[in-house]
């Protein structure tokens, strides 16, 4: 009898959860059926409806714990891993890596209240983004969170802002190192044509403005070369540039004190990907500063890197239930799911691939089916996999998607009026929800009928 779906039988890496397909506490109940966190996943549809998001804890706090280590080990000085919280953000969340230790970053007033809620301390939050409004960052000023400068007028808004406020402000600046990974070209953030940040080129004439705002403090340095790399070497050349803009900066009196090399670090959505561990991608960050640092008689600055997908996205699942079946003799047979491209928009957007399995037989025992998995929205391109092996399976049975915990629900939508899903945290069999399914309802909330329309009914 053959066995399809080799993932689930692969040795769990629990030093460095981003090197699996499945989270930590996958596993195959006595019925056969899949279970995580020590819960049945057809109990908890029964209970929670699908589609269904869930997270395991023991996976998320692993792969906070592993930066932690990692930091520790390689790095010499001192060293702050800050969730990407973009990837996935909550109060949950928030609590969760502010417990193992992490600070967090964020690009909204959204985020930045998110982040409060959830526990982090303000000292732990750094500010990105590269159309900061005024509101944003006078929330920034008010509440003592370092500002990442991205761009000119982002630095002028945040003079006037601090002198209006008469509040001295912690800065620090993001440059573009010009270097070059393979990744897709939508989220590649580090060559010279981009976005975000300064120019290298610029950072002489940045310095010496900064040294003549009254009330900005420019603090550190920060630049991020992409995201889902598995490259080590543009890693290796980072650190030193970084290193060289220190030395830079010190020619105009700013004594720079920490480094923010960014995240970027890849995970294994499929049996062909294969990322570096947590621990390499660390050491080679952390190596590169240290021998940059002693060749140029530089004091370590405080490290800080900033994992996103890689801490949350392999914790994650998503549940669907199948629906309708559409057989095209000789071309490929559609089997439709009650979630798609409002939940999960990557496919759509990046291509991207996963891994998935029936609940009900996750190893695809006999499995001769290949399957186009069809979202329920009216897109034609609204296709979770173009083509996948399933054994054979039938309307009301349950997939379980696996590395959806980054990037789907913080970039879910309500297309077609489509409620987003719930989320549940499991842990040693107990389920508990952490964020509330959408209702049809909810999603009127916003609406408002003119005064004029509401006389005409």
């Amino acid at each position: 009898m053959e066995e399809k779906q080799s993932f689930l039988k692969q040795k769990i890496d629990l030093e460095s959860p981003n090197r699996n397909i499945i989270p930590i506490t996958t596993s195959i109940d006595s019925d056969g059926k899949l279970s995580v966190g020590g819960c049945s996943i057809e109990e908890l549809v029964k209970k929670y409806d699908s589609p269904l998001y869930i997270l395991d804890e023991i996976t998320l706090r692993n792969s906070c714990k592993a930066y932690k280590k990692a930091l520790e080990k390689y790095y010499p000085g001192k060293s702050l891993p800050i969730y990407a919280s973009k990837a996935n953000s909550s109060i949950f969340m928030s609590s969760l890596v502010s417990s193992e230790g992490l600070g967090l970053d964020a690009v909204s007033e959204g985020e930045l209240l998110t982040a409060i809620k959830g526990g982090v301390p303000n000292e732990k939050i750094v500010f990105h983004g590269n159309n900061k409004s005024d509101k944003e960052l006078e929330f920034a000023v008010r509440n003592n969170i370092k500002v990442i400068v991205d761009n000119d007028y982002d630095l002028e808004r945040l003079d006037e802002i601090s002198n209006a406020f008469n509040h001295d402000l912690e800065i620090m600046i993001r440059f573009t190192p010009g270097i070059e990974c393979h990744t897709h070209e939508y989220i590649r953030t580090g060559s010279f044509d981009s976005k975000f940040g300064f120019g290298i080129e610029y950072l002489n004439i940045l310095f010496n403005r900064i040294s003549n705002t009254k009330h900005l403090k420019l603090k550190g340095l920060h630049a991020h070369i992409g995201s889902q790399i598995f490259e080590l070497d543009p890693h290796k050349d980072l650190g030193e540039i970084m290193v060289k803009v220190i030395l830079e900066a010190k020619k105009f009196g700013h004594n720079v004190e920490e480094l923010n090399v960014g995240g970027g670090l890849g995970i294994r959505y499929t049996e062909s990907d294969d990322p570096p561990s947590i621990d390499e991608w660390v050491k080679t960050i952390s190596s590169s500063v240290v021998e940059a640092c002693k060749k140029n008689n530089l004091d370590f600055p405080t490290l800080m890197c900033e994992p996103g997908r890689s801490i949350v996205s392999t914790a994650g699942i998503t549940i669907y239930k199948i629906g309708a079946f559409k057989e095209i003799p000789g071309i490929r047979t559609y089997l439709s799911v009650d979630g798609g491209m409002s939940d999960n928009p990557r496919p759509i957007t990046y291509q991207s691939n996963y891994s998935a399995c029936l609940v009900s037989n996750p190893f695809n025992i006999n499995s001769k089916n290949k399957y186009t998995i069809a979202g329920k929205h009216c897109e034609s391109g609204d296709v979770l996999f173009k083509e996948i092996e399933l054994a054979e399976c039938k309307t009301g049975d349950l997939i379980c998607v696996f590395g959806t915990g980054a990037y789907n629900n913080s970039m879910s939508s309500n297309y077609n009026r489509i409620p987003r899903p719930a989320t549940l945290l499991v842990k040693d069999g107990e389920a508990e929800i952490i964020q509330k399914r959408e209702s049809p309802l909810d999603l009127l909330k916003y609406d408002v009928l003119p005064d004029r329309f509401i006389k005409q009914n």
